[in-house]
């Protein structure tokens, strides 16, 4: 009886090892249509794009010329570029910093027993849903010189009008303030999810130690949040240092090109002074900086995870 029943569990054991190799190479053809998709609109176009960024194509003509590294050497030089480059990490630190500090605090909040805590939640998140020109063109008409509702407050005050867009001291912060306004209601629902998934032990074991409300946040909270914060991290810089359609809409990327972020001013270069082969070469840039900056980040705060 031992040895049929060794038999039996034997040829079920092999049946069931078949059964899930069958299942994994079942699994292997669903990612097939994710892999095309993703090789025909990301990984395709981006290799495109190193190569044009060898040449002195103008975006139309069908015919350019291989310049090498010419178009990187000119990048250098250029001081526009460092001028688009010190925008673009500005949106992209600057955002960053403030989604992830006023996100926090707001879930911190809404993690408390609060009257209309559903409420707040919808309108503070409600800006996500909209789409980021429109956000930029209704902030637009809130700073605008002419006919904007800030100067037309400060008018009825007594006070004179400042164009805002137009000051470029003042026009990278203005950017940077709509953005965060838009897209802190995404860190909030993140640090929200985090904080409720922390077990309420840890704080009334630390209660009956003693410890204060600011040694729980710093010893219990943030540890445990630090999922949620690589999380929002790496989102936020990745959309920031992107940042185009709030550009436009407020600034165009002006005065000049004051208020420029690398995707904005590759556009320019494509569409407007048809220097495409230039603007591929700003895009690889753009696309090593982001990558550098997400990855760093990415490793950064992984290691400060802690086992909950």
């Amino acid at each position: 009886m031992s040895e049929l029943a060794t038999k039996t569990e034997h040829s079920v054991s092999k049946k069931i090892k078949k059964l899930k190799g069958n299942n994994q190479s079942s699994l292997w053809w669903m990612y097939l249509p994710s892999l095309v998709i993703v090789f025909l609109f990301i990984v395709y176009p981006f290799f495109n794009g190193v190569q044009l960024s060898f040449t002195n194509w103008n975006g139309f003509s069908q015919d350019y010329d291989w310049v090498g590294i010419e178009q990187y050497k000119r990048l250098f030089s250029d001081p526009t570029t460092w001028l688009v480059v010190k925008n673009t990490l500005l949106y992209g630190i600057g955002s960053t910093i403030l989604q992830n500090v006023i996100g926090l605090l707001y879930a911190l909040l809404l993690n408390q027993s609060i009257k209309f805590k559903a409420i707040t939640r919808t309108v503070i998140y409600l800006p996500v849903i909209i789409s980021p020109l429109i956000m930029g063109y209704i902030w637009y008409f809130f700073f605008a010189f002419q006919g904007g509702a800030l100067n037309d407050a400060l008018q009825f005050f007594g006070f004179e009008k400042i164009n805002a867009l137009g000051n470029p001291e003042l026009n990278t912060w203005i950017i940077v303030f709509v953005n965060t306004y838009q897209y802190v209601g995404v860190a909030m629902i993140i640090y929200l999810a985090g904080l409720q998934s922390i077990s309420k032990d840890y704080y009334e074991a630390a209660q009956i130690d003693g410890a204060t409300a600011l040694q729980q946040f710093k010893n219990i909270t943030i540890p445990l949040l630090m999922p949620s914060i690589t999380i929002n991290m790496v989102i936020n810089i990745i959309g920031g240092l992107k940042l185009f359609d709030v550009i436009v809409a407020l600034t165009g990327g002006g005065p000049g090109n004051a208020s420029q972020s690398m995707s904005t001013f590759m556009y320019d270069l494509y569409f407007k002074r048809q220097d495409a082969g230039y603007a591929a070469t700003q895009g690889v840039f753009m696309a090593i900086i982001i990558l550098i900056l997400s990855l760093s980040a990415l490793v950064y705060f992984k290691r400060k995870e802690v086992e909950a």
